[in-house]
């Protein structure tokens, strides 16, 4: 790939990028990622790969217009039509779609190639560690969900059995459980170097807030009946 189609690939990124959490630094993040799992892996086709790297969330703003749409779907087919529009050749082009099609972690669609697989593990480390912490945040305030929802015993809920979206939920249904489905060995290496922050930064705000909740009723109900 030349810096001519590379520019083109980017500048179609770049116009469909809205959303805070999955904004072009995510993409570049995720392009990075994969360069560097690529480095341990043989016969990748750069082309497939930093295309589909580049254009893998441009489905983003239809699925936050409607979120019945699923980015992955959308983006793919968008991805796909420019690409011809631009003389891709037709192999290269649905490789690129299926690769974005099959990016997604809620998706029984898991990746087949080599570019999907490292793909989904370039996206899913985006995930993993402080940033994923952070990024998972950004969105759900973007997206006015709470940090976390209350049991009806008046105890701050740990996510695990919610269904209502919070960022607990988020951590117990999907963070937490990241780290052994990658692909490749090298994408699963980096995430157990940062699966201890994300844990730690968990429980020390679930114990942050907990501790707060106990203590506070505590102290109100003794001045309440005082």
């Amino acid at each position: 790939m030349n810096q001519e189609t590379y520019r083109l690939l980017e500048n179609f990124m770049l116009c469909c990028m809205e959303d805070a959490a999955h904004d072009k630094e995510h993409i570049y993040r995720v392009l990075y990622n994969a360069l560097e799992i690529a480095k341990t892996e043989s016969n990748v086709n750069y082309d497939v790969l930093i295309a589909a790297c580049l254009l893998h969330d441009i489905g983003r703003k239809e699925q936050f217009e409607n979120p019945a749409l699923c980015h992955a779907m959308v983006g793919s087919e968008k991805a796909y039509q420019f690409l011809l529009a631009h003389g891709f050749e037709l192999c290269d082009a649905e490789q690129v779609k299926q690769c974005i099609q099959t990016h997604r972690y809620r998706i029984n669609n898991p990746p087949q190639s080599l570019e999907a697989k490292i793909l989904f593990d370039a996206d899913k480390l985006d995930v993993t560690g402080a940033v994923g912490m952070a990024r998972t945040l950004l969105y759900k305030g973007t997206v006015s969900e709470p940090l976390y929802s209350m049991l009806p015993d008046g105890t701050v809920s740990s996510g695990e059995n919610d269904t209502i979206p919070s960022f607990f939920q988020e951590y117990k249904h999907k963070l937490e459980n990241l780290y052994s489905k990658f692909y490749t060995e090298k994408a699963t290496a980096i995430a157990r170097e940062r699966q201890y922050i994300a844990v730690e930064f968990y429980n020390r705000l679930y114990q942050e807030v907990n501790s707060s909740y106990q203590d506070g009723t505590n102290e109100l109900n003794r001045l309440l009946e005082s």
